[in-house]
């Protein structure tokens, strides 16, 4: 539980309470708002019978119709295929230190996952997760799932609500609807599935209700999974924000959206993202799941493992050139962070002098970046940053978390001259980053991509902090292309066809290649200074 998520409690508290208004769905025509039945998730019993006329929806300008004045119920339309995208995440300064107290800053990728969202006709009563990624594909019957445990008065929760655990019994109710999930498949897939349809399932069932629309929930990633950039972390993001979309708790994103009603919207996200990655994790950070929904970056601290952890926003990151470099080498966390406990028993004063001074980098390169003459087109900016990266680097090689495979990286890098490299997450393989210098040119990038190919390591060039969660409502990008027919459709078919990483990011990707998409929105959050 992050310190955010739990001061964020009282401002959603007294936010948009199901009593109060309704917050309507990012795009919602004039028939989803007065009869919104078959989507009745929390809170829709009693804003059904209160009018909200007058309300002005930020995204479309239509004005809201008081469904009291309704004489009869109308049927619900169905709801447009839409997606919901979120970021990975990287450390890029801190780590190991954070185990021990110290500060850590976290940053946003422009690595993503993607989940495209469809509904189906009344008469179909089931709700799909599809990932053909590690190819997943389970499907439940709504009505059959254990709906009257969860709406006991005293389980159930609200979109609204503060989940800081898991209810044992809540858990323990949905395990035989785990029970044939990938059950053919090897020991080591089929958890990893369980536990993806535990997450969904207790989320699902916590938020809905046994009158939400059947439904799929197709997800393809572009993130190397395993590899310490959050990738559990989108996937929660993405089904929180979807789910919440879908129930009409979420206004916006839209462009006029207040900064302070932004950051509400992305709270509510967030905390129903932590509560699928509880499911699979028990007691996780919450700094994966915050930064994957914000975006941009955070310094997150935790002195005392019996309280949350300290996460403080920092809304103005600048968006970073990166080159990310998987050496994909298996790592084990709890070893490598099990080695640099051992080594800090055996010399206490000396590792600790080397803890105090990564946290002094983190602490210096989170002063650099809020100066206000950084920039991101300055070399001598730049440089500053990837000089703390260096001197971080070689404070983790001292602990001995590093590996020959991020080592022969930074190398590499080294020998073309074009940015500052060090190793990002636990160590002991994983992944490294690369600041990249400004103007670097095509060339030397070919070249070293061409080596990197060859001894065995994927390379992606990305982008550090940049947007959290987005959503595409409906799934149709205006970007130019067809555009005397209102953009381009993201079906189902053309979705899961898509051929890895470079497909999925052509068809759907936030930035394609190019800049933004249009039609993509955020819940942008930059600091009012």
């Amino acid at each position: 539980m992050t310190q955010s998520i739990a001061n964020g409690h009282n401002g959603l508290h007294n936010g948009f309470h199901a009593s109060d208004v309704e917050p309507e769905s990012p795009t919602s025509s004039a028939s989803d708002i007065s009869s919104d039945s078959g989507l009745n998730g929390v809170g829709s019993s009693n804003s059904s019978s209160n009018g909200v006329n007058g309300i002005t929806n930020g995204t479309s300008g239509l004005k809201l119709n008081g469904r009291i004045k309704m004489k009869r119920k109308q049927s619900s339309p169905m709801m447009p295929a839409f997606m919901v995208s979120a970021p990975g995440k990287v450390i890029v300064f801190g780590e190991h230190a954070v185990v021990h107290g110290k500060a850590a800053i976290a940053a946003a990728i422009s690595l993503r996952s993607y989940l495209l969202v469809t509904s189906l006709s009344k008469s179909k009563r089931t709700v799909t997760l599809k990932f053909p990624d590690i190819d997943f594909d389970h499907s439940w019957n709504i009505d059959e799932l254990p709906w009257g445990i969860f709406q006991q008065p005293s389980k159930k929760k609200y979109y609204y609500s503060l989940v800081t655990e898991l209810d044992p019994e809540l858990v323990e109710a949905i395990q035989p609807y785990l029970d044939d999930v990938s059950a053919h498949k090897p020991a080591e897939i089929r958890k990893v599935h369980r536990n993806s349809a535990g997450s969904f399932l207790y989320m699902f069932l916590s938020l809905g209700s046994k009158s939400f629309p059947g439904c799929q929930y197709t997800l393809r990633s572009t993130i190397p999974i395993g590899a310490g950039l959050g990738s559990s972390a989108t996937i929660a993001v993405c089904l929180s924000a979807a789910l919440l979309l879908q129930l009409r708790t979420l206004s916006g994103p839209h462009p006029d959206q207040p900064a302070d009603e932004a950051r509400l919207q992305i709270e509510r996200i967030n905390r129903w993202a932590l509560v699928y990655e509880m499911f699979i994790h028990g007691n996780p950070s919450g700094v994966d799941n915050t930064v994957s929904t914000q975006g941009k970056a955070v310094v997150f601290q935790r002195t005392d493992y019996s309280k949350p952890p300290l996460v403080r926003p920092l809304w103005d990151f600048p968006e970073l050139p990166l080159l990310l470099v998987d050496t994909r080498t298996a790592k084990s966390t709890a070893h490598e962070v099990a080695k640099v406990g051992r080594l800090k028993d055996a010399h206490p004063k000396l590792v600790g002098s080397i803890l105090d001074a990564i946290d002094k980098v983190t602490n210096t390169s989170a002063d650099l970046i809020a100066e206000d003459d950084f920039t991101t087109e300055s070399e001598d900016s730049l440089r500053r940053v990837g000089e703390l990266m260096t001197i971080n680097h070689g404070l983790l090689v001292s602990l001995g978390v590093s590996h020959p495979r991020l080592e022969r990286v930074r190398e590499l890098v080294d020998f073309q001259g074009i940015g500052w490299t060090k190793l990002t997450g636990a160590g002991g393989g994983g992944c490294s980053i690369t600041l990249l210098k400004p103007g670097v040119p095509r060339e030397k990038l070919d070249r070293l991509e061409e080596q990197l190919d060859q001894e065995g390591y994927q390379k992606f060039e990305t982008t550090l902090g940049g947007d959290g969660v987005g959503v595409l409502w409906p799934a149709v990008l205006r970007n130019g292309v067809d555009d005397e027919e209102g953009g381009t459709e993201i079906d189902l078919e053309n979705f899961l066809a898509a051929e890895g990483n470079d497909g999925v990011e052509k068809l759907v990707g936030v930035h394609g290649g190019g800049g933004e998409r249009e039609g993509w929105k955020f819940w942008r959050v930059e600091s009012d200074n």
